[in-house]
This record gives structure tokens, C-alpha cells and sequence, in this order.
């Protein structure tokens, strides 16, 4: 087993909600250095939230949606005796917060015309209600695991 990294960076939390994760994800939406902008439209789509699902705390939300996507086993390549075998894995917490992050936004990024944090805002919605595509992704990664499961037994 390899050993805990040492260096990893602490995040603090975030403005307005006080949460890490919030944090992260700005962090995660943020290109070119502007975190103010990426802070934007992050808050902007939290009130979009608030404002369609009549909730008082989009954080609610937004703590569902990366639950629902999150996924719980994947598939890394392994190579035994000149061949390559998906091999299922479980998934640690920290790449499992990552990937949900990774796939709402690469979702929201794709999505049709309008402002980011309305596609941003739809995403997690429909993340939180389990539809939507970061919920497909998460899905049909839960499948290659399971149909590779044969190969369990080559996990390291």
C-alpha cells in the first residue's frame, strides 16, 4: 500500500457558505486564475437553486447532487503477461469528490446556450433528483466495473 501524500493542499472554506467543498468546486470551475469570476457564477447558480427548488439551503443540494454522482467502483487498466485487463477498483473519497465535480461541470461546459450558472444550476438539480448526464457518467461507470468484475481478482 502506498503511503498517505504529505503535501496536500489545504483549501479553506468559502465566502458566503463557509464550506470546503464549495470551495473546491469554484476551485474546480475556475480557468485562467479568475476565481472571482468562477465565485460568481458558482454563488449565481446556488441562487438559481434556491430559487427553483424553493429550499432554503442550496448547500443541501449541492451536498445531494455530488452524492449522486460520486460513483463507488471503477475500472483501472492493469497490464499481466502482455495483456491489458480493466480491473474494478473501489473509489477513494478524494477522486470520488473530484470525479462528481469533474463530471457536473464537464456536463454544465456542454450544455446548450445561456449563462453558466443557469446550465450549472440545471445540472445540479438534476444531479440531486438522480437524472441528468453526471448521473448517466456515473452509471455507465458503475457498469464497466460491474461487467469487468471477472477481473477482480488481478486488483493490487
Amino acid at each position: 500500500m502506498r503511503r498517505p501524500v504529505k503535501n496536500r493542499n489545504i483549501v479553506g472554506s468559502d465566502l458566503r457558505y463557509n464550506s470546503t467543498k464549495v470551495e473546491k468546486f469554484i476551485n474546480s470551475l475556475m480557468w485562467s486564475g479568475k476565481k472571482s469570476t468562477a465565485r460568481k457564477v458558482v454563488y449565481d447558480a446556488f441562487d438559481i437553486v434556491k430559487e427553483k427548488t424553493k429550499t432554503e439551503d442550496p448547500l443541501e443540494i449541492f451536498e445531494t447532487a455530488l452524492r449522486n454522482v460520486g460513483p463507488q467502483m471503477e475500472v483501472r487498466s492493469r497490464r499481466i503477461g502482455g495483456a491489458n485487463y480493466q480491473v474494478p477498483r473501489e473509489v477513494r473519497p478524494e477522486r470520488k469528490q473530484a470525479l462528481a465535480f469533474r463530471w457536473i461541470l464537464t456536463v454544465a461546459r456542454g450544455g446548450k446556450r445561456g449563462p453558466m450558472a443557469e446550465k450549472l444550476a440545471a445540472e445540479i438539480i438534476a444531479a440531486a433528483n438522480n437524472e441528468g448526464s453526471a448521473v448517466k457518467k456515473k452509471e455507465d461507470t458503475h457498469k464497466m466495473a460491474e461487467s469487468n468484475k471477472a477481473f477482480a481478482h488481478f486488483a493490487w
